[in-house]
């Protein structure tokens, strides 16, 4: 594609090069740049682009999209917010892949992976060939792709989209964080579908107030678009148990789905019963109805079941379809995952990592606990320092043996962390062991029969960050290793 074709769909121009290269690629990252490509300059938190424009041209790129003039041999095409062009020129180069394709979005502080990964599973059972882009991983049909963000950039996921076209991928699901719709990250994403998990403190050292971070959620749906296409539908799908629901009603002109447990929706979930094994519950829909029984534990589980139900019926997908597949779903790795390594007692790894998420596993693990439940938890360093007395808190509140440890202390001391996670609970009894290989055994070691352990903070991440440094580090390998090592 020639430079000037790409420029004009930024509707201005002034932009339009005197020199008319051919692009072969797009690029952000200069260490990826090649013969023919187009490098944008992004201001990152720690790097700016514009300072690598002139090794990107020294490997081949053919001309630069930059927010100041920069003093090159190759056309420099200046634009007052490269993010919000290279969204738009992503979105051109690679052809508009979600312009033919079925898009789901599903966005909240808890859920997106387990919802995520619950409408993957119900689309393959419809044979629809899906794409997955969230936390663990990028997955286009059966092959994944590390992630570096929960949501990539635009660039990136446009050439995503664009390879799942190539692998004939008609369905795709996505978790979408409140970073990258403050940021513009998903600028140019046609959505069929955008779905709302719920809204519990998180990410504030970045939003600041829970109302900003209200605010960035509700992009989703305020981006869904303001015309009413009946050949193209957009849907929203609602949670009707959480308060900022109606917000999110005033803010999209799509048409309104809404799930629930404790108040009336369209998709509700009746006669919940949890065991260790699983959960069952009436699901009731508009429909049919149906008494279902999942392999997940948990109010939380049955919200994000519905929550994918909801999806898969706006998406068209029949009621059978979806009850034979959220019936044989076993779950997602690191949410609610079972350690099994022979013992009489439950160890449970997941990746509760906010005080509300943390406080719903624990309150689901006290409905079948026949014995002491104890919680590993940290918090993560360089993030929201207002959660850590509140996690300790809740750990005090609803387990008998709370244990303090690290996760991913980063560039904080993990001492510090602990004692401002301590600052929340100063009349209780706790343990606090900075050591998380340490803390995980020192568990083990205490636990007897019927106890429950549960490993919070970290679930699938299989990596420790100190310092800046990123080790080995699997909670559920390393207490399969404690639990071996004592069976011995």
């Amino acid at each position: 594609m020639k430079l000037n074709d790409l420029l004009t769909f930024l509707h201005d121009d002034s932009l339009l090069s005197l020199k008319n290269p051919t692009i072969s690629s797009l690029e952000m990252d200069s260490r990826e740049v090649k013969p023919g490509s187009l490098f944008i300059c992004i201001k990152g938190y720690t790097v700016d682009g514009h300072d690598f424009a002139q090794k990107a041209v020294e490997q081949g790129a053919v001309a630069i999209v930059a927010e100041r003039n920069l003093d090159l041999d190759v056309p420099v095409i200046v634009v007052k917010d490269t993010k919000r062009s290279m969204a738009v020129l992503a979105d051109i180069f690679y052809g508009q892949p979600t312009h033919s394709m079925h898009l789901i979005g599903v966005t909240g502080t808890n859920g997106k992976t387990t919802t995520t990964h619950i409408i993957e599973k119900i689309f393959n059972e419809a044979n629809k060939q899906t794409g997955l882009i969230g936390t663990m991983y990028i997955k286009i049909g059966n092959q994944q792709k590390e992630v570096k963000n929960t949501t990539p950039e635009s660039l990136t996921l446009q050439k995503t989209f664009a390879e799942m076209k190539e692998q004939n991928v008609s369905d795709a699901i996505m978790e979408v964080s409140s970073h990258a719709l403050h940021l513009g990250r998903i600028h140019g994403c046609d959505f069929n579908v955008a779905v709302f998990t719920n809204l519990t403190q998180d990410h504030l050292d970045y939003h600041k107030t829970m109302e900003a971070y209200k605010y960035a959620k509700g992009l989703l749906f305020a981006q869904l678009g303001n015309k009413f296409d009946h050949n193209d539908l957009k849907i929203a799908v609602l949670n009707e148990d959480e308060e900022a629901s109606e917000d999110f009603k005033r803010m999209t002109a799509a048409k309104i789905l809404t799930y629930g447990i404790d108040r009336p929706a369209d998709i509700k979930a009746n006669n919940i019963k949890i065991t260790s094994k699983g959960t069952m519950f009436q699901l009731v829909t508009p429909v049919g109805t149906r008494n279902v029984t999942i392999q997940m534990v948990g109010k939380f589980s049955v919200y994000n079941v519905l929550a994918a139900v909801s999806a898969s019926l706006a998406s068209s997908v029949d009621l059978d379809t979806i009850v034979t597949a959220i019936e044989s779903m076993e779950g997602v790795r690191g949410r609610f995952e079972l350690v099994d390594g022979g013992q009489d007692y439950t160890v449970i790894v997941d990746y509760a990592h906010t005080p509300d998420s943390l406080e719903n596993v624990l309150k689901t693990v006290k409905q079948f606990a026949e014995g002491r439940i104890f919680c590993i938890v940290g918090c993560g360093g360089d993030r929201d320092k207002t959660k850590r007395p509140l996690m300790a808190k809740i750990a005090v509140t609803y387990s008998d043996e709370p244990v303090f440890t690290s996760d991913n202390p980063r560039s904080e001391d993990p001492q510090v962390i602990l004692q401002e996670m301590e600052e929340g609970v100063a009349d209780n009894q706790y343990t606090s062991i900075i050591s998380r290989e340490e803390a995980i055994t020192y568990a083990v070691k205490k636990a007897r029969k019927g106890d429950v352990i549960l490993i919070a903070g970290k679930g699938h991440e299989t990596y420790q960050i100190i310092g800046n440094e990123v080790f080995d580090f699997d909670d559920k390998e390393i207490a399969l290793n404690a639990i071996n090592t004592l069976n011995l």
